[in-house]
């Protein structure tokens, strides 16, 4: 398993916001973004879009979904799968964790059941 990395505070992103981790801060070869969905829980995903570049921090999120701002692809946030097209392949998931306050991600893990 991945180390943990302490992003922040539960506070520092609003419901219905995002936060980009860059790569070189998340030990990986790609952004990933963080999601405070209107659940109330925290998900990761991939940065980019798979069906274009563009950031998915950028996108709209409704309930425990994510769209796209270029073309619209939709993408749950606890799976990374496709919900509508034109993206066709999942998003890849990382685990993250709220301890008392702080949010912890855990880069390349995945999402149990993703």
């Amino acid at each position: 398993m991945s180390e943990a990395i302490n992003i922040g505070t539960i506070d520092d992103i609003e419901e219905g916001e995002a936060r980009v981790v860059p790569a070189e801060e998340n030990g990986t070869d790609v952004d990933i973004a963080i999601f405070h969905a209107e659940d109330g829980n925290f998900y990761a995903l991939d940065d980019t879009c798979t069906h274009e570049t563009a950031s998915l921090a950028d996108g709209w999120i409704e309930g425990t979904e994510v769209e796209c701002p270029v073309h619209s692809a939709k993408f749950c946030l606890k799976s990374g799968t496709v919900l509508c097209m034109p993206a066709t392949r999942a998003a890849r998931t990382h685990k993250v964790e709220v301890s008392g306050n702080d949010v912890l991600l855990y880069p390349s893990v995945s999402v149990v059941g993703a």
